[in-house]
């Protein structure tokens, strides 16, 4: 593989919503995507199939809009499957042929190989020999785990096969964790068969803070997220240099559209990243780290004005 200098521009991507947002709120939110200057728009519920306000046959509404408006879509899977309901959601997006699909779990792998599919970030792509066995079996992109560093995905890259896409959660609360419990639920000392629904109040998750005030987790639903914002822009000319082919921004419930603009803007040089940076830094929920790229605690906030790697 021949690794990319950094003139390489990276394609913008948005991952699927990790919240319960009313379905008129997705609704919008995808107007408004439709507009962004994003290339790429992951679709489709990843944590919890009990938030069905947005049904199958709906996302499949959003995405024909998305792609008459000359986006990529492509349909998330589920990453923690527990129920034959859930498995019968799995064969229906597996099944479609009009979209590419996103397998956040090895049942789906094993239902979409012989045709082309993305590896989410929730299967543990640790090393090149199984990105080499997932692109035998179809993976033609896969997205990066979090807490994985730019010296492992150096290692990577030199090894990655051919027609194999990179992309990199660039932005967003880090996924963190899944569990057959439901927390948010538990926080109001409701049993997860009868959760009511509580997620839909926590637009962007539900903060979690230790005895000495400091802000460390965000609760979602089966999923625990980190409470910072993961930022990479400041390490763009790293992830030029990698060959990194795709950066995702992962939504949250403001501000989405000023996230997007920025990360455009750096992209395109109409920016500088360190500035278009500091504004995102306004724009987050709880304040943002960037840990687990550079091989510290993922709520660590390094952000070198001008990092460098290289990758031969």
């Amino acid at each position: 593989m021949s690794t990319a200098d950094n003139r390489h521009t990276p394609r913008l991507s948005l991952g699927p919503i990790s919240y319960y947002w009313p379905k008129d709120t997705v609704e919008d939110f995808y107007a408004m995507v439709a507009d962004a200057p994003v290339d790429i728009v992951y679709l489709g519920e990843t944590v919890c199939s009990k938030r069905n306000q947005v049904r199958f046959d709906d996302w499949l509404a959003i995405a024909e809009r998305l792609a008459d408006a000359g986006k990529e879509v492509v349909l998330s899977t589920l990453s923690l499957l527990e129920a034959e309901s859930e498995l019968l959601r799995l064969r229906a997006i597996c099944g479609q042929d009009r979209f590419l699909v996103e397998a956040n779990d090895i049942g789906a792998v094993h239902l979409l190989q012989g045709r082309p599919f993305v590896v989410g970030h929730s299967v543990n792509v640790y090393n090149e020999h199984t990105l080499d066995l997932l692109a035998r079996q179809g993976c033609s992109r896969w997205v990066l785990p979090v807490e994985l560093t730019h010296d492992t995905l150096a290692q990577m890259q030199r090894a990655r096969p051919d027609g194999v896409e990179t992309e990199v959660m660039a932005y967003g609360r880090l996924p963190l964790a899944y569990s057959a419990r439901c927390f948010t639920a538990r926080a109001r000392n409701l049993p997860k068969d009868d959760c009511r629904y509580a997620c839909i109040d926590h637009p962007d998750g539900m903060v979690v803070t230790t005895q000495d005030d400091n802000r460390f987790l965000a609760l979602n639903g089966i999923q625990t997220q980190s409470a910072r914002t993961m930022n990479l822009l400041p390490a763009l000319v790293q992830m030029r240099e990698l060959g990194v082919d795709i950066l995702r921004l992962s939504p949250q419930s403001q501000h989405m559209d000023k996230v997007i603009a920025l990360f455009h803007a750096a992209l395109s040089g109409a920016q500088d990243p360190s500035d278009a940076s500091a504004q995102l830094e306004r724009l987050m929920p709880t304040g943002a780290c960037d840990g687990y790229w550079y091989g510290g605690a993922g709520m660590d906030l390094h952000a070198p004005a001008a990092a460098s790697v290289t990758a031969a």
